[in-house]
């Protein structure tokens, strides 16, 4: 089948015959390659509205905090690590960390995100106080704490499986796992950019495990290492192929995927872009929304695919919500791991993100960290007499 072939099935999709419609790795590729923006992004928009509605855009008012800069894997686009024994290592301690979500709560903030790195000095009852800590100090906020490589880690150092590092955590009263660390669940990808990482098995079988104890997880994607499109296919496949197992299995999954491109300003896998005879990496907008879209059309059993304005900026935010996207993301308040490569914008207010909604012609909603939608009092600027955003046909 050729792309246009397969738009024209997809439009016919919708959620009690999605199996008849399901993207082969082969079909994705093709629409990737092959398909027109536009016509890819207005397949995307009708998927989202089949699935979401015309009307609402989410967004989350939550916070990340990076409780430690000390790691030990070293991956290649990461500026924001620092090895053991550096003068500019720092953990903090739980008083600035409940301080940090003290004033998340002043805005009506409902989670935090806290990664940081993997820390070989902190044993794993310095977690489980932390988390215990936090959880009595702040009832109302989600605590979505550890991404797979630091649960990994956590295990080492404190010779405990990695089910049951996350079943005393979540006793302790962690509630989902971010999703980073992801970046490109390809052996060979893998191997070049992080080789201390671990292979995408480990990754996948951590979030399995989070799953199966009903914690909230996410899926992310990291694109422009110099991957194939297929590759970037096969990423998405092995998130899907989770996704199909733990909801049959568990009835829990990914709430959404995520993606972005590496950001290569100030790291030194960006300095392999520099130069002669150098593989072309990262990835502009054009790309960005052409992956959004795909992704859209891919991962038909994940509910919501999210926009990245910290790495693309809120113009090109926006346009991903007519190419598959239904959720804006958070405010933040704060980002180090990106930003340490060359973001700028490090934050954003509530009010610009109910701005970039109504200007799209979307209805803000507010959400938990579950996607569970939340009363939300209008704060933004823009018109709001929109009621749906204009049609896009494919």
């Amino acid at each position: 089948m050729n792309w246009s072939s397969i738009l024209e099935h997809q439009a016919l999709w919708h959620p009690e015959t999605a199996e008849q419609f399901r993207l082969s790795q082969e079909e994705a590729v093709e629409l990737y390659t092959n398909a027109p923006l536009h016509q890819l992004m207005s397949a995307a928009h009708l998927r989202r509205n089949a699935i979401h509605g015309s009307s609402k855009v989410s967004y989350l008012i939550d916070r990340n905090i990076n409780y430690t800069n000390v790691c030990t894997i070293n991956c290649q686009f990461c500026s924001f690590y620092r090895p053991p024994g550096h003068e500019e290592t720092y953990t903090q301690t739980t008083d600035q960390i409940s301080e940090r979500i003290d004033a998340l709560e002043e805005i009506e903030g409902v989670r935090i995100l806290m990664q940081g790195g993997v820390n070989p000095d902190l044993p794993f009852e310095w977690y489980e106080k932390l988390i215990r800590e936090l959880r009595t100090r702040h009832p109302s906020i989600a605590l979505d704490c550890f991404s797979p490589i630091e649960i990994e880690g956590i295990a080492e150092v404190s010779e405990l499986s990695t089910l049951e590092v996350l079943q005393r955590l979540q006793k302790a009263g962690i509630h989902g796992l971010p999703g980073g660390g992801a970046e490109m669940l390809v052996d060979d990808v893998r191997k070049d950019v992080s080789p201390k990482k671990g292979a995408p098995d480990n990754w996948l079988r951590v979030m399995e495990e989070a799953q199966s104890l009903g914690l909230t997880t996410s899926a992310t994607n990291v694109i422009g290492f110099g991957e194939t499109l297929s590759q970037r296919v096969q990423h998405m496949s092995r998130i899907r192929d989770l996704q199909d197992s733990s909801l049959q299995q568990y009835s829990c999954g990914f709430t959404s995927f995520i993606a972005w491109p590496v950001q290569l300003e100030v790291n030194s896998f960006g300095r392999r872009n520099r130069g002669q005879n150098k593989i072309q990496l990262g990835s502009g907008s054009t790309e960005y929304l052409r992956h959004v879209a795909v992704s859209r059309l891919f991962l038909d059993s994940i509910p919501n695919i999210q926009s990245s304005w910290p790495t693309m900026g809120i113009k090109t935010a926006q346009m991903a919500l007519f190419g598959g996207a239904n959720d804006v993301g958070s405010t933040m308040m704060e980002e180090n791991v990106v930003s340490a490569s060359g973001t700028d914008k490090l934050s954003a207010s509530e009010q610009e993100l109910q701005d970039v909604i109504l200007r799209a012609g979307f209805i803000p909603q507010r959400r938990d960290s579950d996607y569970v939608f939340l009363e939300t009092p209008l704060k933004g600027t823009a018109p709001n007499d929109l009621q749906s955003p204009p049609p896009m046909q494919v």
